[in-house]
């Protein structure tokens, strides 16, 4: 079984050292510093029980690395659709894509039945850009739990989680999706397949849409978002306007929202994806988390007064910082405006 990474950064890293220590087949793409140090030392993974480096093939061309089996598409969601074309060397004809991002995917209502069925997000996929160079069909969704950081080029930490929600879109149980789940497995991780993978989407979600651009605003740690009253309570009114959206499209939660809240308190001072990006001067990923979840409220009329006021907030604050560019105007030709959504952005290429 071939494996490759597409985008062997926290996430991406920390699977590909697991998988390769497991046995299985895997390649990387990366790049910058991060892909010089792999190709000289490998890539290590340091864990708080030790530090594994692995050997592992990696390039900045796909081009080099040939048709794969499963390829885990690692990257922050607008990255993902810049990259969309790249992936086509990977791809052969039976090649699954495992989607292993945050916020709402840009297959969403693919496989579903009823009025939405097919249904495309131009504020996760504008131009259709994914649909098109990817397509739905071969996509297996996942859910990512671990949280990982770079320390330096070629060294990853793992700080704490092991767990990865999969499922497929259709939500039919198949042959490769179990042999993935057992890759991941092997790979010393836990799988959880969901026969809806969108139920455990939105509860990673729910959390996410609310505490990644709170403490970005705030810069507080996770700890202070989820037990100061003032953002305790936006936090919950923002989860409580999308529980109203998920529902309407026949999502299950399976915890309150207090609870959810309660487990996110209980992390302690971890500071969210969005504030380390702001702090490190990255694009912020936005619209997978928020502005997808917008849409989607106008899409079931279902009013998202406070998402949108924190939406509007973190969206000035990127784009002052120049942390919120736009996607390129040929991306949106021919599309129609889904109502008074905002534009749908883009990240500039990383370093």
């Amino acid at each position: 079984m071939k494996i490759c990474i597409y985008g062997a950064g926290a996430i991406g890293g920390y699977m590909g050292v697991m998988l390769k220590h497991g046995g299985l087949d895997v390649s990387l793409v990366a790049r910058g510093a991060h892909l010089e140090a792999i190709k000289a030392n490998g890539l290590t993974l340091v864990t708080k029980t030790g530090t594994i480096t692995e050997q592992i093939p990696a390039s900045r061309d796909p081009r080099d690395l040939g048709h794969q089996d499963y390829v885990i598409v690692a990257l922050k969601a607008h990255q993902a659709w810049e990259a969309a074309e790249d992936l086509k060397p990977l791809l052969g004809p039976d090649t699954a894509v495992v989607t292993a991002q945050n916020g709402v995917p840009w297959w969403y209502f693919h496989g579903l039945d009823g009025p939405h069925a097919g249904l495309r997000l131009r504020s996760v996929d504008p131009g259709d850009r994914q649909w098109n160079a990817i397509g739905p069909d071969r996509v297996i969704g996942c859910t990512v739990y671990p949280a990982t950081e770079i320390t330096e080029p070629g060294v990853i930490k793992h700080i704490y989680g092991d767990q990865f929600g999969l499922g497929e879109p259709n939500r039919r149980e198949s042959e490769r999706l179990a042999r993935f789940a057992d890759a991941i497995a092997a790979g010393g991780m836990k799988p959880r397949l969901f026969s809806d993978i969108r139920d455990d989407i939105w509860l990673k979600l729910w959390g996410n849409l609310c505490f990644n651009p709170i403490s970005a605003l705030t810069h507080a740690t996770l700890d202070i978002v989820a037990t100061d009253p003032g953002t305790r309570s936006l936090a919950r009114n923002m989860m409580l306007e999308a529980q109203r959206i998920g529902e309407r499209l026949g999502v299950h939660f399976r915890v309150d929202v207090e609870r959810r809240i309660n487990g996110a308190a209980g992390v302690g001072a971890h500071r969210t994806s969005m504030l380390q990006d702001l702090e490190k001067g990255r694009p912020l990923e936005i619209d997978a988390l928020l502005g997808a979840v917008q849409e989607m409220g106008r899409l079931v009329e279902a009013p998202t007064p406070y998402i949108d006021a924190v939406l509007g907030l973190v969206q000035q604050m990127a784009s002052v910082k120049g942390l919120y560019p736009t996607f390129p105007p040929e991306a949106l030709a021919g599309e129609e405006a889904a109502g008074p959504a905002q534009e749908p952005r883009l990240q500039l290429a990383a370093s």
